[in-house]
């Protein structure tokens, strides 16, 4: 079992940074792939990004690639989402994942509570 923790949310102004972190517990965490994930009002679910186990590989949407950054220290068991030039349309409730990888939710077994991230214009 993986419980995981979103922190990091809040009001930014577009142009701004927030980085979002997701603390889990558990003694496998550093086995599972992690995933960032939002869901913006009246949208549907929509990925954002995702790491392998060992924080080697990353990989992102293309809308998405060079503005977020996600890593991970298994140490800490933590893994982050640095977001930068936020835009108001990244407004969305994040949410941190856990499981086997990929870019679709059915590809991770574990989900935590969401932060909300709201970027006025």
């Amino acid at each position: 079992q993986v419980q995981l923790v979103e922190s990091g949310g809040g009001l930014v102004q577009a142009g701004g940074s927030l980085r979002l972190s997701c603390a889990a517990s558990g003694r496998t965490f550093s086995s599972y792939a992690m995933g960032w994930f939002r869901r913006a009002p009246g949208k549907e679910r929509e990925f954002v990004g995702g790491i392998y186990w060992n924080g080697g590989t990353t990989y992102y949407p293309e809308t998405l690639k060079g503005r977020f950054t996600i890593s991970r220290d298994n140490a800490k068991n933590t893994v982050y989402l640095q977001m930068n030039t936020l835009r108001p349309e990244d407004t969305a409730v994040y949410y941190c994942a856990a499981g086997r990888g990929g870019k679709y939710a059915d590809g991770y077994n574990y989900w935590g509570q969401g932060t909300q991230v709201t970027v006025s214009s």
